[in-house]
């Protein structure tokens, strides 16, 4: 093999160095580009579906999210010749303690010092805030606490004298007309007897167990005294005109009239509203929470009222309902805290003997 000489030599190394650079060049641009298509994938122009394998589950389908029901725009009362009634009626429901409370305007010492938007929250419009969305769609109705098909003049005073703890409104009274005419205004997209998604209060799962007050306490010490205070009493404004907060027993709370007097209302109503800043789509408590909050507060001293004329049809008793006499074995007691699935199971075979006893021809 023939020797190379000094010059070729360098030659050759010269070569060899600038190959290596080429390749050391080539190689961190492949490095490059492959990184960028691991952190940066191509998009496909269509994706295919995916089909699962026989045997294995599909993969889960969005859910729709509910067209829920929303109150009317004020901004479209402009021009309408019954706008300041709707708007006294909405300031009757906001402020209701303002009009008829301790130092009420129209009806001094009326009622118990709440206001109607205590219950039915933002004067009504709240999605699952027990609003008034479905009233003015589906009364008159009959409902089987009065054993009677009612207007909304009624329903309202069912309010006044048993959330309120107070006296009915004169129904041709100027009040009375205005708080009906926002109702029936909030209402007026609904198709009649229909009761839009929203309204009213947000299920909640039975429990396997009775509802517990004594759990519910220490819950309620944690969770509620806050804004209601320890002893239930709420919060009144500086002048004591109304309720910051309201109070949840007491004299001055609602009577055991009321429909948050059961404790299945009072648990839907907190689980999705309570306490302040949640919603029902980011509730802030349990299910089992919930009731044994509700059982605590129901568990509590409150004003009477003469019910014996409630639910003359026996039958037509909720399971939540405390006052007895009942169409089932099961004590007052049990009907107010539980287990509520026996209560039902009961009265779904009850109701299922009835109707397969059909007279003959």
């Amino acid at each position: 093999m023939k020797e190379l000489n000094s010059e070729q030599f360098k030659a050759v190394v010269n070569a060899l160095r600038s190959t290596t650079i080429v390749l050391s060049v080539w190689l961190f641009s492949l490095i490059l580009f492959f990184g960028y298509l691991l952190s940066n994938p191509l998009k496909k122009e269509k994706k295919e579906p995916e089909v699962a394998s026989p045997g294995t589950t599909k993969p889960a389908e969005p859910k729709n999210t509910p067209n829920f029901w929303h109150a009317p725009d004020k901004a479209n009362l402009e021009g309408d010749p019954d706008k300041d009634q709707i708007l006294y009626g909405e300031d009757l429901i906001a402020h209701t303690s303002l009009y008829f409370g301790p130092i009420g305007k129209v009806k001094a010492k009326s009622t118990n010092g709440m206001n109607c938007q205590n219950c039915h929250l933002d004067a009504g419009t709240r999605v699952f805030g027990n609003n008034y969305a479905a009233v003015a769609a589906t009364y008159p109705k009959y409902r089987a606490r009065s054993g009677s098909k009612e207007n909304i003049h009624k329903r309202v005073n069912d309010c006044f004298e048993r959330s309120l703890n107070g006296k009915a409104l004169d129904t041709n009274s100027k009040e009375m007309q205005a708080i009906t005419a926002y109702i029936k205004w909030l209402g007026r997209d609904v198709e009649k007897g229909k009761k839009p998604e929203g309204s009213g209060f947000k299920d909640i799962a039975l429990l396997d167990r009775a509802a517990d007050p004594v759990q519910g306490k220490i819950l309620y010490e944690e969770k509620c005294t806050v804004c209601h205070q320890k002893s239930g009493e709420g919060q009144l404004t500086p002048d004591k005109s109304t309720y910051v907060y309201p109070p949840l027993w007491g004299k001055y709370s609602y009577n055991v009239g009321a429909g948050l007097y059961r404790i299945s209302n009072l648990a839907k109503y907190i689980r999705y509203n309570m306490p302040l800043g949640a919603t029902h789509e980011s509730p802030q408590m349990s299910d089992e929470e919930a009731w044994d909050i509700a059982a605590y507060i129901n568990s509590m001293n409150r004003p009477k009222i003469d019910i014996s004329k409630d639910w003359s049809k026996i039958a037509e008793k909720p399971f939540d309902h405390p006052f007895g006499p009942f169409v089932d074995p099961f004590n007052e007691e049990q009907h107010k805290f539980g287990p509520y699935k026996l209560i039902i199971e009961e009265k779904k075979k009850k109701e299922n003997a009835e109707i397969s006893i059909t007279p003959r021809a």
